[in-house]
């Protein structure tokens, strides 16, 4: 489980990949290093994909949890780097 509050929220529960990561870059870029953003995503594709890219560029998944009211809708935790 995520301990620490995010510094940053985006939800991106709308958009379809790329874009998905691409919104989640963007928000990471005016970010400074060890701050906290939450992303807020859907099944499928954002799912698979963001996570992995997130960690491949070089920042850190803390949790990733589904959220429990709102089925197939999820709660990602990242550091940035």
């Amino acid at each position: 489980m995520a301990t620490s509050t995010p510094d940053q929220k985006i939800d991106i529960t709308s958009d379809v990949c790329p874009m998905t990561f691409v919104r989640t870059r963007l928000k990471l870029e005016t970010m400074t290093s060890g701050q906290v953003l939450e992303v807020i995503l859907g099944a499928g594709e954002p799912l698979k994909n963001v996570p992995r890219s997130v960690t491949e560029m070089g920042d850190e998944v803390i949790d990733l949890v589904e959220i429990a009211d709102a089925p197939g809708t999820f709660r990602l935790t990242i550091r940035k780097a």
